[in-house]
């Protein structure tokens, strides 16, 4: 029996106009679609989807929990029974379309599934969407590079002790838990600073300047730091 195809599909920042045509059109061919998340329906990525895609909301809604901690261990064990979910639609031969915010490429949990799943020798495709940090430097009207720039994407999660120490332009992405030592180093950078929390989506807010930055900004909160002019 040929084995199905697991399809990692990013449905962009937020706002169901940035998603592509593409993702709209394998989840409107395929059956089963699985969706980060203890509940579909709560699920951001399903919520931007299933307003492109309405018939969405009739298929097989598969929950996949990814638990947000640092226990290696339970990480592990959240991956592992991620990706067996997965393989028992695949081994009966059926496609599985994985929705995932932004770009499927981009510090997206779909992964480590995707390592398990090639491992244990099943196809995988991953579509691409509009990133988080490109849709943010749009909604500001910024230039993310110019000439010969330098771009560093950095998990500003782990990224709380050192400076930004390399030259060129930078995208902080998962500071909301360190924000305020993040927005030390930045002030210390003597970059041009700007975020977006919640970015294209009806709850967006625009900060220009560190200082506008609030200290418990929201999780999807994104930074992007340029070299001054």
């Amino acid at each position: 029996m040929r084995k199905g195809i697991a399809y990692g599909v990013g449905v962009g920042p937020g706002d169901p106009e940035l998603m592509t045509l593409k993702a709209i059109r394998l989840i409107r061919e395929n059956d089963v679609i699985a969706v980060p998340g203890k509940d579909v329906t709560e699920s951001v990525a399903y919520q931007i989807a299933v307003r492109n895609v309405p018939e969405l909301a009739r298929k097989e809604l598969v929950p996949i929990y990814m638990p947000m901690v640092q226990d290696r261990q339970l990480l592990l064990e959240a991956h592992s029974k991620g990706a067996g979910i997965l393989e028992s639609y695949l081994m009966q031969g059926r496609n599985v379309v994985y929705l995932t915010l932004g770009d499927p490429t981009i510090y997206c949990t779909f992964s480590y599934l995707q390592h398990i799943l090639e491992e244990d020798g099943y196809p995988v495709e991953l579509v691409n969407g509009i990133s988080s940090f490109c849709a943010t430097a749009a909604r500001l009207n910024l230039p993310l590079v110019e000439w010969d720039e330098q771009l560093h994407v950095v998990p500003a999660v782990h990224k709380t002790e050192k400076a930004l120490e390399y030259p060129g332009n930078y995208v902080l992405m998962k500071a909301a838990s360190h924000m305020k030592e993040i927005k030390a180093l930045l002030r210390a950078s003597g970059k041009e600073v700007n975020g977006v929390e919640n970015c294209s989506m009806d709850t967006e807010k625009v900060y220009r300047g560190v200082d506008e930055i609030p200290d418990d900004a929201g999780y999807f909160s994104l930074i992007i730091a340029k070299e001054a002019k």
